[in-house]
């Protein structure tokens, strides 16, 4: 037995000479560094084992992440530096089917095993930073290692992999995984953990890795309370967030631009705007400086109520202070102002924005071209539109169908025309508002064959016509006596499932009064209120009109009558009605329903009495009108004994 043992380490020793044989000569004492040098290890590494062969292989080794040569080598800065192995298991990290494989190979075959810092340290890697299905691999792998066991900082460390990449389920997974494991919580991970929970707003886990801090006394840090912030506000816990919110403006660590603009941007999202403000005041009262993400989220929020006037508000503060204004912002300024019809305010912030050196963008030129478009100038939204070339700036579909839209409103359809046809020779996307304001342009102008030529066109080109493109030519088709071809489009709408607003009936309506097709137009409007679509003052218009016309009166009141409950109330619905009587030369009829809206009570004889003069005046009945305005006929009383009688104004026609 003795004879066996002698016989062992004399082999040992052997072994070891071997080894050192192997070794490159050096005459300085750099042994560790040399070590390092090799230029072939594998090599190296392959004759140890054949070496060691003869008296079994040794145990595999440990090896982490760092050598610490500062013994050896410098022992100023960089004393850390990767091992060799890192690399190699980084370069075995591949998306193939035998990735495991590969891995057992290499470390069977370099007698090495990897620590829980080493696999953490790979995990942390920029290679696995986007690679979560790779890092959930060898994580798995890892663990398969004899008498290995992952550490705390292996779990975060994949944890902040697939939180990265947003795989919610992924690390859910984990993190039940991590608590069955019941690790003691350190200062370093556990910021780690809310930073990854709060990134996905995973309210629960977040409040798992709080407690576990307050249970072993880790105070937490500016970075723990903003991430816990932010991770409460991603999940709309906003009342939690104050709650933090204060107990850091009531203790040691102090609430900073982060912590304020997170919890603004908290109550944007939940409609609190005006909660927002106070934060935004509160922040000035303690000398501390809103930046340009706390003017910005408030832009935004404001912008997306409608509210120009406060964006325009916060814009001017943003200059006063000196504060870098993000061309984002610029695009919500003047695209509130343009939107509003305010096309000279967004034009001097354009020209501010300039003057400041930030270039402006096509979203921004496209803006200020509608908005002069929608006010009738074409000319200043042409300018704008060849400024915007000039510059470099390519327009997209969105701003060549304003352009064409543009012009088809001012009558200028063949350029319109001619741009529909460079957007198809060049590449440009076609939609359907290109067709539509052309199909619309071309019928207000009494072209209804080119209109229903590109209404054809359109849905070849795979353009489904929307309502307002079937209203449109719908529209046209009407007013030019083709109430039937329209008719058959309306069909067409409801078999297409294509909606038919109210303007469709409206349409429809004022074309079969036209047609005198009265039944027929009653019809639609029964149909309308039947498919529960609201009628609109314009509808009524048209409807009351058409009744006028064809003698009707009383139908026209009663269907006013109705109205009323639904929440229909058309102000100006008497005025209309005189209007179109008038101008028919149906004085009976007007006075007639003067006096019936006296009686009824629907409007004050004042009012009616001026309704009345006003509209024999626009008739160009002045003789009428002047009887009307000196008698006191509507407003006047006969007595007839001790009974007091309004004079009716169905008498100005005796007078």
């Amino acid at each position: 037995m003795l004879q066996a043992a002698g016989l062992r380490s004399l082999t040992s020793l052997w072994s070891a000479r071997r080894i050192v044989s192997l070794l490159p000569s050096r005459t300085d004492g750099g042994f560790a560094q040399e070590t390092r040098k090799l230029e072939a290890p594998q090599v190296f590494a392959s004759k140890v084992r054949w070496i060691l062969s003869a008296s079994g292989l040794p145990p595999p080794e440990w090896i982490e992440p760092f050598h610490d040569l500062s013994d050896v080598a410098c022992r100023s800065s960089h004393q850390l530096k990767p091992s060799p192995w890192v690399n190699q298991i980084l370069g075995l990290l591949d998306s193939s089917s035998g990735m495991e494989s590969n891995l057992d190979s290499f470390c069977t075959k370099f007698l090495i095993k990897l620590s829980p810092n080493f696999v953490c340290f790979v995990l942390k890697s920029v290679e696995l930073e986007k690679k979560p299905e790779i890092a959930v691999r060898f994580f798995a792998w890892a663990v398969k290692q004899t008498r290995y066991a992952h550490s705390l900082e292996c779990y975060v460390s994949l944890i902040g992999v697939l939180a990265g990449n947003v795989d919610l389920d992924g690390v859910k997974r984990v993190f039940l995984e991590l608590r069955q494991k019941g690790f003691l919580m350190t200062v370093s991970p556990a910021n780690s953990l809310i930073k990854s929970f709060g990134s996905l707003g995973m309210v629960e886990e977040l409040l798992w890795v709080w407690r576990g801090m307050k249970e072993n006394g880790i105070e937490p840090s500016l970075f723990t309370y903003n991430f816990l912030v932010s991770g409460l506000v991603k999940a709309s816990y906003i009342e939690s967030a104050e709650h933090v919110f204060e107990a850091m403006s009531n203790g040691k660590i102090q609430p900073d631009v982060v912590t304020y603009n997170t919890l603004i941007k908290g109550y944007c999202q939940v409609g609190k705007t005006r909660k927002a403000f106070e934060r935004l005041r509160d922040m000035e009262s303690t000398n501390l400086p809103a930046d340009k993400i706390t003017y910005m989220t408030l832009i935004q929020a404001c912008y997306g109520e409608s509210d120009v006037d406060t964006c325009l508000s916060l814009y001017h503060e943003m200059c006063e202070r000196g504060l870098e204004i993000p061309p984002h912002a610029y695009s919500l300024v003047i695209g509130g102002l343009c939107k509003e019809g305010r096309c000279i305010e967004g034009y001097t912030v354009f020209e501010n924005m300039i003057q400041k050196g930030c270039k402006p963008n096509v979203a921004i030129y496209t803006a200020l071209i509608d908005s002069n478009a929608k006010i009738g100038n074409t000319g200043e939204a042409m300018l704008l539109f060849e400024r915007m070339k000039r510059e470099g700036l390519e327009p997209d579909e969105v701003t060549y169908g304003v352009i064409i839209n543009c012009l088809c409103k001012s009558g200028r359809l063949e350029e319109a025309i001619s741009y529909l046809d460079f957007c198809k020779e060049n590449g440009v996307a076609v939609n359907a508002i290109f067709y539509c304001s052309l199909i619309d342009g071309l019928g207000k102008a009494g072209r209804v064959d080119e209109a229903k030529r590109l209404f054809n066109e359109m849905r070849e080109e795979g353009c489904l016509p929307d309502s307002y493109c079937y209203n449109a030519l719908i529209d046209a088709l009407a007013k030019c006596g083709k109430i039937d071809e329209a008719l058959g489009l309306f069909k067409r709408m409801e078999a297409e499932g294509c909606d038919q607003t109210v303007y469709t009936y409206t349409i429809l309506m004022s074309g079969l009064f036209r047609e005198h097709r009265n039944e027929e137009a009653l019809k639609l409007w029964d149909m309308m209120t039947d498919k529960g679509i609201t009628p609109t003052p314009a509808a009524f218009r048209a409807l009351s009109i058409g009744l006028c016309l064809c003698g009707k009166i009383a139908r026209a009141c009663k269907i006013l009558d109705e109205l009323a409950p639904m929440g229909v109330i058309p102000e100006t619905a008497y005025e209309d009605m005189l209007n179109v009587l008038c101008k028919a030369g149906r004085l009976k009829e007007a006075c007639k329903l003067a006096d019936g809206i006296i009686d009824r009570g629907r409007e004050v004889p004042g009012k009616v009495r001026t309704a009345l003069l006003n509209s024999l005046r626009k008739a160009g009945n002045v003789d009428l009108a002047l009887k009307l305005m000196h008698s006191k006929i509507g407003i006047g009383y006969d007595r007839m004994g001790s009974v007091k009688r309004r004079v009716k104004f169905r008498i100005l026609l005796d007078i």
